[in-house]
């Protein structure tokens, strides 16, 4: 094994990738934590993510343990991502949404301007935090997302987008201390140098060579640069022009992580709960406008009535599951929806996609076909929407006259051949 002064273990100290492979591991990593280690939650089974099937295997298993051994303990269920943690505290036992779902509990302080709605009231409660439930994202490919310096979003934190599903943390490192605390729930702080083997760690794990081979070439300033594209066939070749066309606006540059610019930094994509319905009284014969898959109950309990204050003083409501980067900033309301911060996200990588089932921020969508699915009706409310301010914006027109984005129907076969292939 190479010193760390060696830069050969794909760009990192090698020492440092190894210490951060066995802090990865490590579940006792003296910090008085509560024994879990990353790999819990990113597990390298299943793509260093955390999937519904993969909780609820744990989660049975550990229940025949304890018929043979009472004591016996997997740390992946702690009270802390318990649905009723807020109740019980640590004697809580629901772990409805990390079986059901495969989410996790975020907890953010809610911003001077946004208060949470009592159900049972109907007004305004005296609470200052909130849970949202997100799923675990992978730590492949990280290299080649995070902030990209271009297109910035108007308002911080990390305008050109970072970690996490709403690109909160700048660095791998600020990412690991947040999880350490918030999930591990350590008691003293991290040093410096296992943060810092942790992002090594992290930086050398791709999808596959091809990637890898692409980010070499990027550290390397080799133009242009490779295609981390496998060989397509006819059908796949013609799918990846549809998503040329429709998706990489969008899931853009070297990591499919980047908006294209003028499509704007972050989105709203429908998929938190409730989603949208078209609202236009139809004649007894029309389809809806746009048909969004609607939430199960099993994601849908989740939702939470929220008052905003506008800078006015007057107060608006919305509900939402997940009301996205407007956690961190309290913009919300003000403006057309579109360049607000409620419900917007960052916008992830996309290699790798065939072996990472379920998909969205909440593992709302269990296929890739509910993905296109959704996004064709994504655009048909783009549509929608843009008729009725007279604009067409670019996440849905190539020229901005037509809404030709979108794929078409006799598309979706060859989309999804290549969407595999990824």
């Amino acid at each position: 094994m190479r010193n760390d002064g060696d830069h050969s273990c794909g760009g990192e100290p090698c020492g440092a990738v190894l210490r951060g492979l066995f802090g990865f591991f490590d579940r006792d990593l003296g910090l008085g934590g509560n024994g879990r280690a990353c790999a819990d939650c990113h597990m390298p089974a299943e793509q260093f993510r955390l999937t519904p099937a993969a909780a609820e295997s744990r989660y049975q298993h550990l229940l025949k343990r304890r018929q043979r051994y009472p004591n016996a303990d997997d740390p992946l269920f702690r009270p802390i991502d318990a649905d009723d943690f807020r109740v019980n505290g640590e004697q809580a036992s629901d772990y409805s949404n990390l079986r059901e779902n495969g989410l996790i509990r975020v907890v953010f302080a809610l911003p001077p301007n946004i208060r949470l709605i009592d159900p049972a009231t109907n007004l305004p409660s005296d609470e200052r935090t909130v849970d949202i439930w997100r799923s675990v994202p992978g730590v492949e490919d990280v290299k080649l997302t995070g902030a990209d310096g271009v297109n910035p979003w108007p308002r911080g934190p990390n305008q050109t987008g970072g970690f996490q599903l709403d690109g909160r943390f700048l660095t791998l490192q600020e990412q690991a201390l947040g999880a350490f605390v918030a999930h591990a729930q350590i008691q003293n702080p991290p040093p410096q140098r296992l943060l810092d083997d942790l992002n090594s760690f992290q930086r050398v794990l791709f999808t596959n060579q091809r990637v890898r081979a692409l980010s070499e070439a990027i550290d390397a300033g080799i133009t242009p640069l490779p295609d981390a594209d496998p060989p397509l066939n006819e059908l796949e070749t013609q799918g990846k022009a549809v998503f040329t066309r429709s998706c990489a606006q969008c899931h853009g540059g070297s990591g499919q992580s980047t908006p294209q610019a003028p499509v704007v930094r972050f989105h709203d994509i429908f998929s938190q709960c409730p989603r949208p319905v078209d609202t236009r009284p139809p004649a007894v014969v029309d389809p809806p406008r746009f048909s969004l898959k609607p939430c199960p109950p099993r994601l849908a309990r989740n939702a939470r009535t929220y008052e905003i204050t506008l800078p006015n003083g007057t107060t608006i409501r919305r509900t939402s599951s997940d009301p996205g980067r407007a956690l961190l900033t309290g913009f919300a309301g003000v403006g057309p929806p579109a360049a607000d911060d409620w419900n917007k996200l960052d916008v992830p990588g996309l290699r790798g996609l065939r072996f990472t089932a379920p998909y969205f921020h909440n593992n709302s969508a269990d296929t890739l076909e509910e993905v296109v699915d959704h996004y064709i009706e994504f655009f048909k409310r783009v549509r929608v929407n843009a008729v009725a301010l007279g604009v067409v914006p670019p996440a849905a027109s190539t020229d901005g006259v037509n809404f030709d984005r979108a794929p078409k129907p006799e598309e979706r076969a060859a989309l999804l051949a290549y969407l595999r292939k990824l």
